[in-house]
């Protein structure tokens, strides 16, 4: 009878332990980033930013969710450390794919003024 108890209670103790890392496992390998901003909630430069991209950027790059359309998703691009490219996820970085272009990504420095690429910066950081 001591056998089968011992028995019982090491299977359970088996039995919490694997619970506890399996939901060790699922928590911590989820990673969840912060949900965009809502557009009724940008301000003037933000918005600004918002209709310039999609006017110059939502042909090739999603913003608000992670659909991959011709280029990478920027949902998210300033809440993660590097841009997909590898560069560090900060504004010179960003400014310099948007004017000068990088890999199959067009320069957009001849469509867009100083003011559309602070607005689109201002928009990006948003997501």
């Amino acid at each position: 009878m001591q056998v089968v108890d011992a028995t019982i209670a090491e299977m359970r103790v088996f039995v919490r332990l694997a619970a506890l890392a399996a939901f060790a496992m699922l928590t911590t390998g989820c990673k969840h980033t912060a949900p965009p901003t809502p557009l009724d909630q940008l301000n003037a430069e933000q918005m600004s930013g918002h209709a310039v991209f999609q006017a110059r950027c939502a042909t090739c790059h999603a913003d608000r969710t992670d659909a991959k359309l011709h280029g990478p998703p920027l949902l998210g691009v300033f809440k993660r450390p590097y841009l997909p490219s590898g560069a560090p996820a900060n504004d010179d970085r960003v400014t310099d794919a948007i004017l000068h272009g990088h890999g199959l990504m067009p320069a957009m420095g001849n469509t867009m003024d100083q003011q559309d690429v602070n607005d689109v910066l201002a928009y990006l950081h948003t997501l």
